[in-house]
């Protein structure tokens, strides 16, 4: 029992210095900050006086314990005096500890929300292992996978190529090529709002969809686009529809400010929260499957969330990983940035915009780097294909596979098809087998051709043969 109580005593005196700790005092002014067993009984005894209703006729004396009060005067005087202190001082909060009196926790400021409040750190700051360096750390596998990726990018990189053009006036079709993947880097009014950025010219959204970007895309394509975190992401998706792609991902930029902790300086008006993220919206066009189009698209590499330090006030720049991601996903070469500048330019990319500096590009030697067969693709190697997260493979049901069957599965729910009174099990889409010889009437048989008419043919009419009825027609 000694032990024990040893243990529970040395518990409580950790306890106590941990809070002391947070609160920035001596563990033995500790009492003065927490309530302390004084203030407990004044605060008893003037409750027993008040429910009493002699507040005014009874002077309290507290022989337990000892308050600086002078003798004589009567609760409520001291009650008045003490409400006219605290009408006349005015309390300054610069942290969250006021707060916290009397928490049990070991760490009372585990909130990352109040601790932005105080401090203007964001939350995002404290997520570990988000550079690309040491990400993979613990997944080995996934860090060879990227190794290898980056190394075939790297050798199937076209050089760098840039043209510096006025897109409001600049007819795209010039470019003379389809191309893979787009990014959209439009120099929005939004960013002069919150970061301070400043253009020779702000774009619209209205403006943004009247670009022919549809006219530059192959039949099998995908787009990525910035739109800011406010009007953008409506606007962004009427661009992708007006240039035939369908949205299929929203990647998050989260920015930290590690280096520069604080508060916003410029807030959107309409905006409820500090807004610490940005979108940038993908689209596809043309069918494209994870589990068959292995030769363009290799899913489930990277993540739809960028976690990267925000730029200085007045900057623009984006998180270079977009690029990565981009690069990782798709194997197409044919590489369009839009909007881009000097800083951007990037092997395997063709930047296009009115804030670069000169232009390299030639429509002929540009569209020379994929005559050669598969030459718009990267390819892939054995050991990317061992490595990289793959789809499950399609179900097979009964000689077809789901890709191959019509939109619905083409069977009620529970796999049973109705006809004319009798459930036959199993799905019967078109280009299955057709039924057992035995089920079925030659073509011209008055019984059969009367039934298909009347109640439709549920099987592909293949081979001169129609299901034959389960009743004759009445």
């Amino acid at each position: 029992m000694t032990d024990l109580l040893k243990l529970f005593k040395e518990r409580s005196r950790k306890r106590r210095q941990l809070l002391a700790q947070q609160f920035g005092v001596s563990p033995d002014a500790l009492h003065s900050l927490l309530n302390s067993k004084a203030d407990q009984e004044e605060r008893r005894a003037l409750k027993r006086i008040n429910s009493q209703g002699d507040v005014a006729g009874n002077i309290v004396k507290f022989k337990a314990v000892e308050v600086d009060r002078p003798q004589g005067l009567t609760v409520s005087d001291a009650t008045a005096a003490d409400k006219g202190d605290d009408v006349d001082k005015e309390e300054v909060y610069t942290d969250s500890s006021a707060f916290l009196k009397g928490t049990q926790s070991a760490n009372p400021h585990n909130d990352y929300c109040q601790h932005f409040v105080d401090t203007g750190e964001r939350p995002q700051n404290f997520i570990r292992d988000v550079g690309l360096t040491n990400r993979f750390e613990e997944y080995p596998k996934l860090r060879e996978l990227i190794l290898r990726k980056d190394e075939l990018i790297q050798n199937t990189n076209t050089p760098p190529m840039y043209l510096k053009c006025d897109l409001e006036t600049f007819d795209i079709r010039d470019l003379d090529s389809k191309f893979d993947v787009i990014l959209l880097e439009p120099p929005l009014e939004e960013y002069q709002r919150t970061i301070g950025v400043t253009y020779d010219k702000y774009w619209n959204w209205e403006e943004i969809e009247k670009l022919e970007i549809e006219q530059v895309t192959a039949l099998r394509s995908f787009i990525w686009i910035w739109c800011g975190s406010s009007d953008g992401l409506d606007a962004g998706r009427r661009c992708l529809k007006k240039w035939g792609f369908r949205r299929c991902e929203d990647i998050c930029w989260i920015k930290t400010n590690i280096k520069n902790p604080g508060h916003g300086k410029n807030l959107e008006p309409k905006a409820i929260f500090q807004r610490t993220k940005e979108h940038c919206l993908m689209g596809i066009k043309g069918t494209v499957r994870r589990s068959t189009d292995g030769d363009f698209i290799h899913a489930n590499v990277d993540i739809d969330l960028v976690i990267a330090e925000s730029e200085p006030y007045g900057s623009d720049e984006k998180p270079v990983e977009i690029f990565h991601i981009i690069e990782h996903f798709c194997l197409g070469r044919r590489r369009l940035h839009v909007f881009g500048k000097d800083a951007t330019i990037r092997p395997g990319w063709l930047t296009i915009g009115p804030n670069l500096t000169s232009s390299n590009f030639d429509s002929e030697i540009y569209n020379g780097y994929f005559k050669e067969p598969n030459g718009c693709l990267t390819g892939c190697s054995e050991e990317i294909e061992h490595l990289r997260p793959k789809s499950p493979p399609p179900k097979v049901i009964g000689n077809m596979t789901p890709a191959a069957m019509p939109r619905g599965g083409g069977a009620q729910r529970g796999g049973a098809v109705q006809r004319e009174g009798a459930v036959m099990r199993g799905i019967a889409p078109p280009r299955l087998a057709p039924p057992p010889r035995s089920a079925l009437v030659q073509r011209g048989g008055g019984g059969g051709m009367a039934w298909a008419r009347m109640s439709g043919s549920i099987f592909r009419i293949r081979n001169n043969w129609l299901p034959r009825p389960m009743a004759p027609p009445r």
